[in-house]
């Protein structure tokens, strides 16, 4: 997680993604954390920092209150409880103004320009308001950090003067000079920056009024710096920039010096030639993409920018030109061809001699007839007299615009390149030339910072006093939607003149009818959104339309074979007819659509080939002409078709040697198969929807997706009956997987996929004890239950496996041991190799909740595994090998336990399962704990407390229960309090019934720990009261009676009641109530020693005996009775 605090905090995860965080409070809570990070912050500082003035009654419950929604919005282990604060878990690079100061910091100590430069802007780039925005009161502590921002501004600016950029610089500098008229070091680089633009006259008028300035509200006269500029200024052979010439200036015919360019004035570029234009807009970014295309016109001859419409080709050759130019490259100069407006190849020729001034009306004198002489020799043929025009000198040609007469372009360019040594170009096109030789260079779309400056700045432009930070959050998603798009979020801020930016973005779904305000001196097709895209789509042939509004029904991209069966002309082919009779290769079309840049072409994760994805913009378009095309229904089904199957096809290989090679294409597919599954929920497809249910079950099981398990299950659900209704009808025997064939389904497969779909849903549920007794839960658990028979195939296999949670959920102990080993008997006649695995991998898991089951568990756990092993199950054999653990630990084998738990920790990472190496891990500290490792548990249930907020309910209130355990073992009594505190801020919700009463018995014994010895009977009472649902016991039957253990210990403590003789009779029952072959963990045995010391001196041993046989025979609602 990094955070944001430049501006409105956010919070932004490890792929760049925001994390919602509401409400003012929470933002300044949050900005107050960050700005202290890895820091504990005492409370009434927060309190202060947050409420500022106005704190509210109970402050320090508010701020608690407070820290769980922030909490529950970043993640679990985001903000540490710390003795006296909080503490945000993250280093100072994970926090913007830190990585600002450093990047800032490095600028200065930067020995080059272009590398001080860089990093200045990267610095602030990170800036999207005022530092620390949101906090009631700011002003000291974000003045100092403006002032370190206006410190990087300066030396930005000061680098690029240095790098010969002033006319670039002006613009920002003017700003900067009218908002701070009294700053000097800024007026200075103002002063120089139009010095060196070749504006030596408005350079002085410049020192004349910071002079004045200063003079009439300061009473002083300018620095040392100051006057030093202007004594340069006043010398007569001060340094002048070349002046920006006018259009269609003509070109000499043979090469000049360096100094007779910049003596006449004349030129628009550096060496006195050229046509290059001032433009009249900053130009926001793109230093990395100038010096790129530099080091690519040192290499070859013939560079092509390529990206699609509005990705700001166009100026961006001419900034790098201009750039690259400076540095003495083409002495005869840089020359800009537009080519948007040439409509006949045959003219491509023609506009370059125009653009060269070389046509015969435009010269005069010696060059006329210059040009004359050519024509008498090669006659009218403009591309011969361009090659004789060119052929003696040294010059740069940006070739902008050539996608639409591309052959002609290409062919110009090929003849002027063989014929003309001197010439370089620069083209700029949505598709490639084809020349040999060619270096394509893609124009990317603006990074996210980037993208906000130029908002900003255009926005700033359209209407004063526009910031991004009018609303941070929509203004990032207008440049995310709008893919980056230079011209598109040029056009959405010129609407900022109407619209709020969130205005904006919540109408982007109709783009091209808001997007309509370009300027009215750029060509039509660049003044709206829908122009821009028209123009490409003309470009294109019947067959890459057909293909390109096809793809817009996929998400996130899609492969080839996806392409080929939803875009052929014919469902499931390759080739076909498009309409009109034409035949089209849909490999072939996809390939010429990506030259065209209309379709991003990159290869997709781990070597699995090419994916093809539609920018937004393009894609939305596309859409439009899909439903134009009125073709929509079909290749949406297509779309469905195509996913469905292969979710069917993959959920087999999910169970074998193939399960990482399926699960790894099931994450790269899965916006799509997302979609398949709206539309066939949209369109009440029952069949359908069914089957990519069933066929993605396994899978959401392997990465804990239980939140989307959840709300498809119950989506798909209302689609059709509940079959667990009364009256249920019994279930008959399946055989095959639900998945083997594709639907429609009929019968008893149908009968079966329903109570399949009912049985994923109820085990997606949250499991609070509230759930479990829920009346619609209970009516739903009955009619599983009468449903279900013991050693039905079908129950073998998941879905319909999970009956047995049913079972469980109802607390049936006698039926759960029959059903699981009734299971385990049905695979195993069946021929079932992966079910019987899997059965026998559960039962060890139940028996394994026994001591004196646990030989048996163990047992389980090895054929389990053997047969995992042998099938090339990675999750299996990680499940299998944490069942023997847990048989190992209930006999107390803990090094043996540890051993099983770090290889299954190996098959769950080789897998890529997250969420089961977590758990796994957590598993494996306890046992450590056991084993008098507990500095090497700490460290691991630290780190994962710290670092994991992803992956389930289940590993992190364990981690923080264990870590708890040894923070209490070892003295650190108020950091395990603090872990507590965070539990019952974060995980008493959606956490296992039980979960309540480990969390009462963890706090008891923590008072007994603290002398607390009142408060520890109290939490034991109410933990004997919360330990009533017959699934507790089956889980961990050992509870109650060290529930019994701990009361006793508080009872014969110094400070306690002083019951010496309850307290004995206590530790008898406890003795007498522990399940068989029980094997006490260490604090049970310390518990035990301390409490029998201290109740036999008080006692005697005779009376202790006494009161302790007494206690050997009291039921357990005897005994709770005495706490």
């Amino acid at each position: 997680m990094r955070y944001a605090i430049l501006g409105s905090a956010q919070a932004l995860r490890d792929d760049g993604t925001p994390v919602a965080v509401g409400g003012a409070r929470l933002r300044a809570l949050l900005t107050a954390l960050a700005l202290r990070p890895g820091r504990m912050v005492p409370v009434r500082l927060l309190v202060d920092e947050v409420w500022d003035a106005d704190p509210p009654a109970d402050a320090v419950a508010a701020l608690q209150a407070l820290v769980g929604r922030l909490r529950r919005a970043l993640g679990h282990t985001a903000v540490l409880s710390v003795e006296g604060g909080y503490q945000l878990a993250a280093g100072r690079e994970d926090v913007d103004l830190y990585r600002f100061e450093r990047l800032a910091r490095a600028g200065a100590e930067a020995p080059d320009p272009a590398e001080a430069a860089a990093l200045y802007e990267e610095a602030l780039a990170l800036w999207r308001g005022p530092a620390l925005a949101d906090l009631p009161d700011p002003a000291a502590e974000a003045a100092r950090w403006e002032a370190v921002r206006m410190d990087a501004r300066r030396g930005r600016l000061t680098a690029a003067l240095a790098l010969g950029q002033a006319e670039q610089c002006l613009p920002e500098l003017t700003a900067l000079c009218a908002r701070q008229p009294l700053d000097e070091p800024f007026q200075a680089l103002r002063i120089r920056a139009l010095r060196d633009a070749g504006r030596p006259a408005e350079a002085l008028s410049a020192y004349d009024e910071v002079r004045r300035n200063l003079a009439d509200r300061l009473g002083t006269d300018p620095g040392p710096a100051l006057r030093a500029l202007h004594a340069e200024l006043l010398e007569p052979e001060a340094p002048v920039a070349r002046a920006v010439p006018a259009s269609g200036t003509p070109a000499p015919t043979q090469p000049l010096p360096a100094s007779a360019g910049r003596s006449n004035g004349s030129s628009g570029s550096a060496h006195g030639n050229g046509n290059l234009r001032a433009r009249l807009t900053t130009f926001v970014g793109r230093e990395d993409d100038i010096r790129v295309i530099g080091d690519d016109l040192a290499r070859a001859r013939l560079v092509t920018l390529l990206g699609p419409g509005g990705a700001g080709k166009t100026r961006l050759s001419q900034e790098a030109a201009e750039a690259h130019e400076a540095r003495g490259g083409w002495p005869d100069g840089v020359w800009l061809v537009e080519l948007a407006p040439v409509d006949d190849p045959e003219d491509v020729a023609e506009a370059t001699l125009a653009a060269l001034g070389a046509r015969e009306t435009k010269l005069r004198g010696a060059a006329a007839e210059e040009l004359r002489a050519l024509t008498d020799r090669n006659g009218d043929d403009p591309a011969t007299r361009l090659v004789e025009h060119c052929a003696r000198r040294s010059l740069l040609l940006v070739l902008d615009n050539c996608e639409h007469v591309v052959e002609a372009a290409a062919e110009l360019a090929e003849r002027l390149l063989t014929h003309c040594p001197g010439v370089q170009i620069l083209a700029t096109s949505r598709e490639p030339l084809g020349v040999p030789g060619e270096s394509l260079r893609p124009v990317e779309p603006l990074p996210d910072p980037i993208a906000l400056r130029l908002l900003g700045d255009r926005g700033a432009a359209a209407r004063a006093g526009f910031t991004v930070e009018e609303d941070p959050a929509a203004a990032a998603e207008i440049c995310r939607r709008l893919d980056g798009l230079p011209l598109a979020i040029e056009l959405a801020a010129a609407r900022l003149r109407l619209l709020t930016p969130r205005q904006i973005a919540d109408r982007l779904d109709d783009r091209f009818r808001l997007l309509t305000s370009g300027a009215r001196t750029v060509l039509p097709r660049q003044q709206t959104l829908r122009a821009v895209v028209d123009w490409s789509w003309d470009l294109l042939d019947e067959a890459e339309r057909t293909v390109l509004r096809r793809l817009s029904v996929f998400a996130g991209g899609c492969d080839l074979a996806a392409a080929e069966a939803v875009c052929a002309a014919e469902a499931g082919g390759g080739a076909g007819t498009g309409p009109g009779g034409a035949a089209f290769d849909v490999a072939d079309t996809l390939g010429s659509l990506v030259d065209k840049s209309l379709v991003v072409a990159a290869p997709g994760p781990g070597g699995s080939g090419m994916r093809y994805r539609l920018l937004e913009t393009v894609g939305e378009y596309a859409a439009e002409r899909l439903t134009e095309a009125g073709d929509r229904e079909e290749i949406a089904r297509r779309h469905l078709v195509h996913y469905r199957e292969l979710a069917r096809t993959s959920d087999p290989l999910l169970r074998g040697h193939r399960q990482r090679e399926a699960a790894d294409l099931l994450a790269t597919e899965y916006e799509n198969l997302r979609t398949a599954l709206r539309r066939a929920v949209t369109t009440r497809d029952a069949g359908e929807a069914l089957c990519l249910v069933h066929s993605l079950g396994w899978y959401w099981h392997l990465h804990d997706q239980r939140t989307e398990s959840r709300h498809w299950a119950e989506a798909v659900a209302a689609l059709g009956p509940d079959p667990f209704a009364a009256p249920v009808v019994p279930a008959e025997p399946v055989y095959g997987q639900l998945v083997d064939s594709p639907p429609p389904y009929s019968g008893e497969v149908l009968a079966e996929a329903w109570r399949a779909l009912h049985l994923v849903r109820l085990a997606a549920r949250d499991q609070t004890n509230k759930d479990w007794d829920d009346p619609e839960v209970r009516a739903m658990v009955d009619g599983v239950i009468a449903t279900y028979r013991p050693g039905l195939p079908q129950t073998c296999r998941t879905p319909a496996s999970l009956w047995i949670y049913a079972v469980m959920i109802a607390g049936e102990a006698g039926l759960l041991r029959e059903v699981v080993d009734a299971t385990v008997a049905t695979a195993r006649t069946l021929g079932y190799r992966w079910e019987l695995a899997s059965a026998l991998q559960l039962r060890a898991n139940i028996l394994a909740n026994r001591a004196d089951w646990a030989g048996d568990a163990s047992r389980d756990a090895d054929e389990s595994l053997e047969l995992f092993r042998e099938l090339g199950d990675d999750w299996g054999c990680a499940e299998a090998l944490s069942a023997r653990a847990e048989s190992r630990e209930r006999r107390g084998e803990y090094a043996l336990a540890a051993r099983d738990y770090r290889e299954a920790i190996a098959y769950a990472e080789r897998l890529g399962a997250k969420a089961q190496v977590t758990v796994l891990r957590v598993r494996m500290a306890g046992t450590l704990t056991e084993n008098g490792e507990m500095a090497e548990a700490e460290r691991i249930l630290t780190e994962i407390t710290a670092t994991v907020q992803r992956f389930g309910n289940e590993a992190i209130p364990a981690a923080r229960m264990f870590l708890a355990g040894i923070l209490g073992r070892t003295g650190r009594i108020a950091e395990a309090r603090a872990q507590i505190q965070v539990l019952r801020e974060e995980f008493a919700y959606g956490a296992y019934a039980i979960f309540d009463v480990f969390l009462l018995a963890t706090t008891a014994w923590l008072d007994n720990q603290d002398g607390r010895h009142d408060d520890a009977l109290r939490a034991i009472r109410e933990a004997v009261a919360a330990f009533r649902h017959p699934l507790a016991l089956m889980v961990a039957p050992h509870l109650p009676a060290t529930f019994l253990l701990t009361a006793a210990v508080s009872l014969v403590s110094p400070g306690g009641p002083r019951r010496e003789y309850d307290g004995a009779r206590l530790l008898g029952a406890y003795r007498a109530l522990l399940p068989p072959a029980h094997f006490p963990v260490t604090t049970e045995r310390e518990d035990f020693a301390f409490a029998e010391k201290l109740a036999r001196s008080a006692l005697g041993d005779t009376a202790y005996e006494k009161a302790y046989a007494e206690g050997g025979g009291l039921t357990m609602e005897e005994a709770t009775a005495l706490v």
